[in-house]
């Protein structure tokens, strides 16, 4: 018994390691380092390719709760993330290299794995398949995919963020501070005064970006550009990315921040955070010099746009991940409507629980919406005129009546817990 797993991305790299772990052989196909994509550096399985940061380390929020649903399953993502994190405040954040070195060692490493670096374009229908390709799917299997299902996919933008040398910053005028003073001092402020906003808000609007010329362009709001953000009114930034609120310095707060975040282990590279944009690179390097302690910022990478797509999931998928029209064919990741790394990797993990059930029992065992993975996998099959990607959060859970909101998010956590813990306990054990 044979599984392939096409693309060792975050999704692939979690089913590869699940049914791998299951006995089951797999072929893992991965296209990089031969071919590789507008927005990949390097070869290396799960490369956290925009921030390096899991969100909130909040264990009674939705990502704090998916955090823990993902350890209890044996989340191989998750066990390098806190193997390799980097001090950022209340946030859980990686040195990105390292952690995607771990990933693709321990999973190179599995007798029950074999690694093809070669480009898919074609799937078997007769073939128990796991497309995990990432939003960044080649064009070759995208195009064979959408003959497949008969459909088109949706089209949306993603953009990353500036990284800039940990030696040029300006200590003297940047501070080292988390909001609120949760979590240790972890981030570099830049403090700015409000001419100084000013001058960066006008130059920011007006700067010139790259030209997008081959598709409509529709940003996904969590990774909307900082100069569309800006443009759409002046406070705007005040209130996101540059929110001075619990950032105050010498009993001082600034009319506002740039925050930069740790980005590898040693502490030599950094990023801003809130700034993902395409902006041309000339602009980034002025722009950059119009902030406070970062005017001779060292640039270690630019940021840049790329285009993310992902399916109509309701139309071609069920609440296992798994293709209505062809049962031997699961999809994971980002390419479902799954929005986010964890979200990512969870649809992964879940994919190859459910793949291992479909080839064992011939029959799935779904895990129930009342978890946050469960109720990822339930979005993306739900009936939707307007389908669009999805984080985790608790809109997306059965609703908790009769409760104070106070109270709810310690509800969720519990709730969660038992209904995983029984599944465990009843399904895979």
């Amino acid at each position: 018994m044979v599984v392939k797993v096409i693309g060792a991305g975050l999704a692939g790299v979690e089913a590869a390691h699940y049914l791998a772990n299951k006995g089951i052989k797999v072929k893992l196909y991965e296209m990089r380092p031969k071919t590789t994509t507008p927005a990949h550096q390097t070869g290396l399985f799960a490369e956290l390719v925009c921030s390096n940061s899991f969100r909130s380390k909040d264990p009674l929020n939705a990502i704090g709760i998916l955090k823990s649903e993902m350890e209890k399953l044996n989340s191989i993502v998750m066990r390098s993330a806190y193997l390799h994190e980097v001090e950022a405040g209340s946030s859980l954040a990686v040195d990105r290299t390292l952690f995607a070195s771990y990933i693709t060692d321990v999973i190179k490493a599995h007798p029950n794995i074999e690694i093809i670096n070669e480009e898919v374009i074609e799937i078997d229908v007769n073939e128990p398949i796991i497309i995990a390709a990432g939003p960044l799917v080649s064009n070759g299997l995208k195009d064979n995919l959408l003959k497949l299902f008969g459909e088109e996919e949706l089209n949306f933008f993603d953009a990353v963020a500036p990284i800039i040398s940990e030696k040029s910053i300006n200590k003297d005028i940047c501070y080292l501070k988390s909001r609120y003073d949760k979590g240790e001092a972890a981030y570099y402020n830049c403090p700015m005064t409000e001419e100084e906003y000013k001058k960066f808000y006008e130059f920011l609007i007006t700067a010139e970006t790259v030209p997008l010329k081959e598709f409509e362009v529709g940003v996904f709001e969590a990774c909307l550009p900082v100069e569309v953000s800006a443009k759409r009114g002046f406070e705007t930034l005040l209130y996101g990315p540059l929110k001075p609120v619990g950032l105050e310095y010498n009993g001082n707060r600034p009319f506002a921040v740039v925050q930069l975040r740790q980005d590898d282990a040693i502490k030599s590279m950094y990023n801003l955070v809130g700034f993902q944009t395409n902006l041309k690179f000339s602009e980034q390097k002025k722009l950059l010099s119009l902030i406070p302690g970062l005017e001779k910022a060292e640039i270690l990478r630019y940021g840049v746009m790329h285009k993310n797509t992902y399916f109509n999931s309701p139309n071609i998928l069920n609440n296992f991940y798994q293709s209505k029209e062809f049962p031997n064919i699961f999809i994971a990741g980002q390419i479902t409507g799954v929005e986010g790394y964890l979200e990512s990797a969870s649809s992964g993990l879940l994919s190859g629980i459910y793949m291992e059930q479909y080839l064992t029992n011939k029959k799935i065992v779904p895990i129930a919406p009342e978890t946050v993975i469960g109720s990822l996998a339930n979005y993306i099959a739900q009936p939707n005129n307007k389908f669009n990607p999805m984080n985790a959060n608790f809109g997306l859970l059965p609703l908790l009546e009769k409760h104070k909101k106070s109270e709810r998010k310690k509800l969720y956590k519990e709730r969660s817990e038992k209904y995983l813990l029984e599944y465990i306990d009843e399904v895979l054990n």
